[in-house]
């Protein structure tokens, strides 16, 4: 387990955001777990909302401590959920995303948190993103896969599927990749974890898979186009049906200015 928690570390986030329940001390709680919930400054209800899940050994406070990316969220008008993962047996926290392992239905726990800050804090049950970073990042692409419609939108940074990935995904969703090209801990081509007891998967077979669940009629992208030191590339399959890959210089982070980069996303379809 020692190796799978230096792959699935993360990285140290920025700024000092207060962690708590929409500006009271402590921590939203709910019968499954716990959430942290910030809300933007005079937004109308309902809140569009991101709802972004820490990676492996982090926390909802630690994703709330990244203040320059909760900021730049609360900026566009949208509230940042950042749920807690359980405790691994090892003591850290993580998700509960590849098949057949034991423990929280995560699904579940996220609906019941939507719920909860729909009925206390007014937040939008329709303009949703699911975002996640590295182990965070996998669970997003695994609950895209397998409950497509519980958000309306889905965000992974340096996270895909491991092996044996899903053969099918359950319907075709709206889905904002990004990754670091020089990323070591979950490299584009995947990786062996734990004395090969794990398989990180290959981005590109998830992005694969994606194509094919989005009904694309082609794997070559509709777009492909460099914004910056971000190369960028788009497949629009359908309504509801897109792909965006946003490659970027950097190893395994949240790279600056990634929510408005996704939101400029989200909020274009």
């Amino acid at each position: 387990m020692k190796c799978i928690a230096l792959a699935l570390a993360l990285t140290p986030l920025a700024g000092a955001a207060a962690a708590d329940c929409a500006g009271q001390p402590g921590i939203c709680e709910i019968s499954g777990g716990e959430y942290h919930i910030a809300l933007p400054e005079g937004a109308q209800r309902p809140v569009p909302v991101v709802m972004f899940l820490h990676g492996y050994g982090g926390s909802g406070a630690g994703t709330m401590g990244n203040s320059r990316m909760v900021d730049a969220l609360k900026a566009r008008g949208y509230a940042v959920i950042a749920p807690n993962a359980t405790r691994r047996r090892n003591g850290n926290r993580s998700w509960v995303f590849f098949p057949g392992w034991e423990g929280r239905d995560e699904a579940a726990f996220l609906r019941d948190v939507m719920a909860d800050a729909g009925d206390r804090f007014g937040v939008s049950k329709t303009d949703t993103v699911l975002a996640g970073f590295s182990a965070g990042g996998f669970m997003v692409n695994y609950l895209a896969c397998s409950n497509p419609g519980d958000f309306e939108g889905y965000a992974s940074i340096s996270g895909g599927f491991w092996r044996p990935q899903p053969e099918s995904c359950a319907a075709p969703v709206r889905l904002f990749h990004t990754h670091g090209w020089a990323d070591k801990t979950v490299p584009l081509e995947g990786r062996y974890l734990g004395g090969k007891q794990f398989q990180q998967g290959d981005i590109n077979a998830g992005l694969e898979l994606w194509r094919d669940t989005n009904g694309c009629e082609t794997h070559a992208p509709d777009k492909a186009w460099q914004d910056g030191t971000v190369l960028r590339r788009r497949w629009v399959c359908g309504e509801g049906a897109d792909i965006e890959f946003a490659l970027f210089p950097g190893g395994h982070t949240v790279p600056n200015g990634w929510a408005d980069l996704m939101l400029d996303w989200f909020e274009a379809n």
